[in-house]
């Protein structure tokens, strides 16, 4: 029983699964495993708290939102695995409510812009964890003491090699690329870090136009439509020709969340060959492909950008070429079920072994 995202299984043939987030592939692939691995698969909406089952089930998966609703519906020998694609609860609404008085502290500005994640006990209930995410995401979930196998995004999209690329043209251009909670993604931070720094160029990527983002949109009209510097694009679709444009012209990626499981936007722009300039709780290993902010502040922000955009062009072309190939190796559909597959696979020897 999978309970995840289920509009891709919903398509027509010849339609593709939406590129608006990672989570509509990520199911497709889940449930090709689960095949591969020679199970019959049902499948429902993670949110569908009502479901009951009518059968038997020797495997259970499902987002952490009503897994232990779900679970406890289930045969007493069923495997039950939580996937995590967010950090702990915890952890993340205590950071976005850090993030939003800091706002109304330095700006006087009360907003609501931010990601709050469901009290849940997945973890506690479930038999193991599988998490979107690194070191810093898994060690949100440390105290459940359950077996945990990390996962990576799997990125919808592959991009041309950046090795052509003139950076010495697009050295001083960066792109910020998030969904909504754009006070909990750090967009409030590096606007008013581009503000300071009219020799730097930032495209602003979201749903900027949204009513629930009305309160920010006014909060930073200035700086989102004001300043010569600071191009606000919205909505962008990463398959598109558009996307493929402001790659060709950007550096980097500037994105200073307060928490993740494993940042869509950062595994995406990695692919793309963006250098990543991204906070710790962004959940991705970028090796030396960009920099890990050691604070996520204005001032840190723009020390860092500034000291990026003065390097030599062969160096930024090396940390592109290494954003790419980590990308290419960490990213791909093909990564993500090899990894998918190792994980349930691990989890069953370790139930037969019970």
């Amino acid at each position: 029983l999978l309970a995840y995202v289920i509009d891709p299984f919903l398509l027509a043939k010849d339609e593709s699964p939406s590129r608006a987030h990672t989570h509509h592939v990520e199911s497709l692939l889940m449930a090709q495993v689960f095949l591969d691995l020679g199970y019959d698969v049902d499948i429902i909406d993670y949110r569908n708290k009502g479901f009951r089952p009518k059968k038997e089930y020797r495997l259970f998966l499902s987002a952490r939102t009503y897994f232990a609703n779900l679970a406890d519906r289930l045969n007493d020998d069923c495997v039950c695995i939580a996937h995590l694609d967010t950090a702990h609860f915890l952890f993340n609404n205590s950071a976005a409510f850090a993030r939003l008085q800091a706002l109304k502290e330095r700006r006087a500005i009360a907003t609501a812009s931010m990601k709050l994640i469901e009290s849940n006990w997945a973890p506690e209930r479930a038999d193991a964890l599988t998490v979107l995410g690194n070191a810093f995401t898994l060690g949100t979930y440390a105290y459940a003491k359950k077996p945990m196998y990390a996962l990576p995004v799997p990125t919808p999209e592959s991009y041309p090699s950046p090795a052509d690329k003139d950076f010495e043209a697009v050295r001083n251009r960066f792109i910020w690329l998030g969904s909504h909670g754009f006070a909990h993604k750090g967009l409030d931070l590096v606007l008013e870090s581009f503000a300071a720094m009219p020799h730097l160029h930032l495209s602003v990527c979201g749903p900027i136009e949204d009513r629930k983002e009305r309160h920010f949109r006014e909060a930073y009209h200035h700086e989102l439509y004001e300043l010569p510097n600071i191009d606000t694009v919205g909505w962008v679709d990463v398959g598109s020709p558009q996307f493929a444009r402001l790659v060709r012209h950007s550096l980097g990626l500037v994105y200073p969340s307060a928490s993740e499981g494993q940042a869509g936007a950062v595994a995406t722009c990695l692919r793309a060959g963006l250098v990543p300039v991204v906070s710790y709780e962004s959940g991705t290993d970028i090796g030396n492909a960009g920099h890990i902010l050691q604070s996520s502040t204005v001032e840190h922000i723009r020390a860092t950008l500034n000291q990026l955009s003065e390097q030599p062009s062969e160096v930024l072309r090396e940390m592109a070429m290494e954003a790419w190939n980590r990308g290419e190796t960490h990213h791909s559909q093909e990564s993500y079920k090899r990894l998918f597959r190792q994980a349930v696979t691990a989890i069953l020897e370790r139930a037969e072994g019970r």
